[in-house]
């Protein structure tokens, strides 16, 4: 398939984000093995109404639904025209999960959010905590329960993981910020 150059530049800074960030940082422990196996998915939706981003959306769930998970074992959803509000993103999001609940998937997949605004409710805009789940753009990760719940299962103490990832935020100095973070305004405290 040929990838426009801004289609390609977008699925490069996602790969960057999973490598350095997420996997790099170990946040989320899961998601070493399936990238090493080559079983995660970027879809990105570069359509311009939150109709067709939710129809593309609604399209990403069935063609993960209708692939073994040893092909891809799940899915990074990445909106780049659309959403840039962070409230905005929340609504769609609110919309997301009643797509994977109307298409039958509650219990089969479940969402997890990320932006580059993202703020956790009871946090400052500025807050460290807030990277955890910032992005280069606002992205919906699609995660198959079964794979999830089987990872869990070997993971010593999981419900310690968000107080961990905190603890790497809270650690990463200014210029770790700026090398891990190049897609952030400089709205996080040193």
């Amino acid at each position: 398939m040929n990838m426009s150059p801004e289609h390609q530049n977008i699925e490069s800074q996602v790969w960057q984000w999973l490598d350095d960030v997420v996997i790099g940082l170990n946040l989320c422990p899961f998601a070493k093995k399936p990238r090493s196996q080559q079983q995660i998915e970027i879809v990105i939706s570069q359509r311009n109404s939150m109709l067709d981003i939710g129809e593309d959306f609604a399209a990403a769930l069935a063609s993960l639904y209708k692939t073994p998970a040893e092909r891809t074992d799940t899915t990074v959803f990445v909106i780049p025209n659309l959403l840039e509000d962070f409230y905005v993103y929340l609504d769609f999001l609110n919309t997301a999960n009643a797509i994977n609940e109307d298409l039958g998937f509650e219990g089969i997949f479940q969402l997890a959010s990320f932006h580059p605004d993202y703020q956790f409710e009871g946090a400052e805009q500025d807050a460290r905590e807030n990277l955890t789940n910032r992005a280069p753009y606002p992205i919906i990760h699609i995660i198959r329960e079964d794979s999830m719940s089987r990872v869990l299962k070997q993971y010593p103490n999981p419900e310690q993981i968000p107080q961990r990832n905190i603890n790497v935020m809270e650690a990463l100095t200014g210029p770790d910020i700026n090398r891990l973070f190049p897609h952030l305004n400089d709205n996080i405290s040193e």
